[in-house]
């Protein structure tokens, strides 16, 4: 872009056209005079239609956008003219008003308006149709934003995105700047969004020393956090030590006594177990140290207790699970043993690949059950999965988290061991999703008295919270395991389940078998950029020929980033599926536009709505006066502040990890070499799972050939194994 000499442009702005949650990036329209618009662009902080703003900086020629003015810094005043305050005031920034209510408050004001507002909000009540309640809403929101434009100021002069102020705010109240003066670093443990190099970024500006100590342990803390996003439960202390000085750009001879420091004064403090095995050091948050050991102890506990045998005959129970039940249907040997095994063991892992029986298995299992009048309960880690698991079994089902019952106010579980779960049995689907922490809450809540089955399929992918699970306690030898391998006769007549075995072992799917059903086509395109229009044919022709609605489909990818990955899938089917184009029910953050009727997933964990990360739902409604925006997740109708949109993502496309636990009636999935650093094996096997009535893998050959033909998987560093098996523990 070419660029002039610096000079300042002064104008009241129009329209904000886009801004990135990232950086700060702004596109905006800004009205010189009374005709002349002129495009700007920078960094800027928030900025609000109706603003007058003095920019300074150089005007520059974009190739594509042509004339744009490149802001370095902006001065904003309060808008002053009737024009300018109606524009202020209906652009959103204040709760309780919206572009009428704007309209009908600067009629009735003029150019006092924003004083009103400010010093004499009781005459608000001079308008008509104002009652206490939006009068309350208007002082509160007018009061909180200049508390949060004081926030959004400090940020931007120390060049920081001004997009986390309301977070801030919310959590630290009117101590906001204090607290971050005192510890920036406190900004990348609360404010969820905001990461350690903006928290270090801020901290620098704000005069800490690089080789500071706080600044040392605040890093240390951070990359443990990095390895356990990625799996793992522990870093090992070398390997911690070369990323720390990557991270905080230090030279290792001269600051590696400094890191020790600071990792004995994390030690010293409980914030940070360090374990020795086989003269390697490894460490980790005591969290995940203590849930870790606490799984393991359980497990040890329960296996010294009595089992079922002094309840009822195994033999008469053996001759009940070898019968053929009222449908003709009778179990194999695997998934006889699979039941045996589950009453005589007080933990027992049934795995298997799709139509190998496992929920066949779990019908006679519970069958036994009922008979005997042993009380059991059925659990999944999510809705969907509960609710299959209902519709397999034909009994009840819940998730985790409502078995558990937890309490968002408390941030735990209500059932724990002082409080255990009232059953003999508990039989939980998807076991390959239970992270760490919810393993070790499930243990903590299961009385001594009972036994605990978990249902899962090995080969998919690992949880996408931390810890290898499954894997451990399977490899660990000390519990139960049985696998089923036999696909059913009626299962084979699947595409889709016979092409997932396939690549299980290692073989590329087909697109036929005589006398099979068509549920599997795969679809050759070497170009990603022709996904977008075979995408829409998809959705328009195949669907519906199929008798499958959008809502029962899903496009899963391997990545977030790149053509086909889920953030361009998502814009693109956006105006594929749900094209409507009303303003006035609209809600846009971070670039990003949110429709009525739009498919959204939950990105974190959020406990004071008890939803959580990889939740989808439906948007409902959107408020943008009162600046709201409802969601519905199935049985509950959630409400959102438009602050916190950026925990919920368009979810038309969504990554092959945040799939797991849920089934579609049509998976479309695209697979390029531009997805090569995450190409496995596993991936890809999970991907096809998720289809119920039709799979469509749409990609280039080379690059699903890769995927198939790579095993190894990213190995999680855990040691569940070790602490079951020998006396490991930290120092």
């Amino acid at each position: 872009m070419n660029v002039s000499n610096q000079t300042a442009l002064k104008g009241t702005i129009e329209k904000v056209i886009y801004k990135s949650g990232e950086n700060g990036f702004t596109v905006l329209a800004l009205l010189v005079n009374a005709t002349t618009s002129v495009t700007v662009t920078g960094y800027l902080s928030d900025l609000h239609a109706g603003e007058s703003v003095i920019f300074q900086g150089a005007w520059g020629f974009h190739s594509k956008f042509g004339r744009q003015f490149l802001a370095q810094s902006a001065e904003s005043q309060l808008p002053s003219s009737a024009l300018g305050i109606k524009k202020y005031l209906g652009s959103g920034l204040i709760k309780g008003i919206g572009p009428k209510f704007a309209e009908r408050l600067v009629n009735k004001f003029k150019e006092k308006t924003l004083d009103v507002i400010d010093q004499e909000p009781d005459l608000l009540f001079q308008v008509d149709g104002v009652g206490p309640k939006r009068v309350q809403l208007i002082i509160s929101a007018w009061q909180e934003q200049k508390e949060i434009s004081k926030v959004m100021v400090f940020l931007h002069g120390h060049k920081i995105s001004t997009g986390f102020a309301v977070k801030i705010y919310k959590a630290y109240g009117q101590d906001s700047i204090k607290i971050i003066q005192e510890n920036p670093y406190k900004l990348a443990q609360d404010i969820w969004g905001v990461g350690f190099k903006t928290a270090d970024k801020l901290a620098l500006d704000l005069g800490f020393e690089t080789n500071s100590l706080k600044r040392v342990s605040a890093g240390v803390l951070h990359t443990i956090a990095q390895v356990v996003d990625k799996g793992s439960l522990y870093a090992h202390v070398d390997e911690l030590k070369k990323n720390l000085f990557e991270l905080l750009e230090l030279d290792r001879e001269s600051h590696e006594d400094l890191i020790k420091c600071a990792l004995r004064d994390l030690y010293n403090q409980d914030k940070i177990k360090l374990v020795s095995k086989d003269n390697s050091h490894y460490v980790t948050l005591p969290q995940y140290y203590f849930s870790e050991v606490g799984i393991a102890q359980k497990i040890k506990k329960l296996q010294e207790q009595s089992d079922l045998r002094d309840r009822f005959d195994f033999n008469s129970a053996y001759k009940l699970v070898r019968s053929v039940d009222k449908n003709g249907i009778a179990l194999n040997e695997d998934q006889q043993q699979g039941v045996m095994s589950c009453l005589q063991n007080k933990l027992s892992i049934v795995t298997g690949g799709p139509g190998t029986g496992k929920t066949t298995l779990v019908k006679k299992l519970l069958d036994v059950l009922e008979q005997k009048k042993i009380k059991f309960r059925l659990a999944a880690p999510t809705g969907r999965a509960a609710k299959r698991m209902f519709e397999g079994t034909g009994r009840s089902a819940e998730t985790l988290h409502r078995l558990l019952e937890f309490t968002p106010a408390g941030m735990n579980f209500t059932r724990n061991e002082q409080n255990a779960l009232d059953l003999e049995f508990l039989i939980v689907d998807e076991a390959s999703m239970i992270d760490v922490f919810l393993m070790h809450a499930i243990l903590r809540a299961l009385p001594m008295r009972a036994h605990l089955v978990l249902l899962g399929d090995i080969d998919q992918l690992p949880s996408v919270g931390a810890g290898d699970i499954l894997n451990d306690l399977i490899g660990s030898c000390v519990v139960s395991v049985v696998r089923l391998t036999e696909i059913f006769r009626q299962a084979q007549d699947s595409l889709i389940i016979v092409n997932a075995h396939k690549i299980n072992n290692g073989e590329f799917p087909v697109s036929s078998i005589p006398g099979s059903r068509k549920d599997f086509v795969f679809i050759k395109e070497q170009d990603p950029e022709q996904v977008f229009q075979i995408l829409r044919d998809i959705y328009k022709r195949r669907l519906p020929a199929a008798g499958i609605s959008v809502s029962d489909s899903i496009v899963l990818t391997p990545m977030n980033r790149g053509v086909v990955g889920t953030q361009r899938l998502n814009q693109e089917l956006q105006m594929i599926l749900n094209p409507k184009d009303d303003a006035e029910k609209q809600a846009s953050r971070y670039g990003t536009i949110y429709k009525i009727g739009d498919r959204v997933m939950q990105i974190r964990n959020n406990y004071d709505k008890f939803v959580f990360n990889g939740d989808i739902g439906d948007i409902t409604d959107i408020n943008r006066v009162d600046q709201k925006i409802k969601v519905s997740f199935g049985d509950r109708e959630l409400e959102y502040d438009f602050s916190e949109l950026d925990e919920l993502v368009l979810s038309y496309a969504v990554s092959i990890h945040k799939s797991q636990g849920s089934e579609f009636g049509a998976v479309i999935i695209p697979i390029f070499m531009q997805h090569f650093i995450l190409l496995q094996r596993n991936l890809i096997y999970t991907a096809i799972t998720r289809a119920k009535r039709l799979c469509i893998l749409i990609g280039q050959p080379k690059a699903i050939a890769i995927g198939i033909k790579n095993n190894k998987g990213v190995e999680r560093l855990t040691f569940l194994r070790d602490y079951l098996t020998t006396d490991l523990q930290a120092r």
